[in-house]
């Protein structure tokens, strides 16, 4: 499965083209779909482009996304820099008025097992963010819940290629005995080599402007839509429905 992740915590300071509003995910998503992406995962944006997890932002941003793309699961964040409180996160994501289909909650924060009941009593589904270079692994394994989350998003935060390349061999066991599905994937200059790695291994992976702003040749990637496409090239290997 290739993931699309839209926009992250970045701003347009980082990226003019960076989609932001509801209309702006919407296109990115349908036009990021067409290229070949078969799950949406994006960040609600305030009035000053900032992450948030207010009810009506989320409402905005997954409906809109989800009449551009009907069918194909759309995914929100829950990091802690949107709302640093884990209970008032909670709280917000009890509140939310539309429900996406899964949420990301990362396990080094605080408090994610609050956000991560509350997703599930809504019936959302998990994705366990768990960070390289971080004890989350063994809180999310230590976890009773660990078995109910939807999958594992394996977040190799090491920007070097070839240290990212070990980071994520090293993340990858220290999750084997995670009973649930991993979606492997790197950053800035790590992106592209771990999406190789996650490819050649079976496993899911997402690309996008969250992750990476550059094609595999280096040159700036105009949008989305031209990493899918640059992820599904012959020599990436990344083919639909992968596991």
């Amino acid at each position: 499965m290739l993931q699309v992740c839209l926009n992250g915590a970045r701003s347009r300071a980082e990226c003019s083209h960076l989609p932001v509003t509801a209309d702006e995910l919407a296109a990115a998503a349908r036009d990021a779909v067409a290229a070949g992406a078969e799950d949406v995962h994006l960040h609600p944006k305030d009035r000053d482009g900032r992450d948030t997890l207010e009810a009506a932002a989320v409402a905005a941003a997954v409906s809109a996304v989800r009449a551009a793309v009907p069918g194909v699961p759309v995914g929100v964040t829950t990091g802690a820099w949107a709302t640093a409180d884990p209970r008032a996160r909670a709280a917000q994501v009890r509140g939310w008025t539309v429900l996406p289909d899964h949420a990301s909650v990362n396990w080094h924060e605080d408090g994610a097992t609050y956000v991560a009941a509350a997703l599930l009593d809504r019936g959302i589904g998990v994705e366990a963010g768990i960070y390289s270079g971080t004890p989350a692994a063994q809180r999310f394994l230590d976890w009773p819940g660990s078995g109910r989350v939807l999958r594992v998003l394996a977040e190799v935060t090491e920007t070097t290629p070839q240290d990212a390349l070990l980071a994520a061999a090293g993340l990858l066991d220290a999750l084997e005995s995670a009973a649930t599905p991993i979606l492997l994937h790197g950053e800035d200059a790590a992106a592209w080599p771990v999406l190789r790695l996650a490819a050649s291994r079976r496993l899911d992976t997402r690309i996008g402007l969250e992750d990476v702003l550059h094609l595999p040749d280096g040159a700036l990637a105009p949008d989305n839509a031209a990493l899918v496409r640059a992820a599904r090239e012959p020599q990436l290997k990344v083919s639909p429905g992968a596991r």
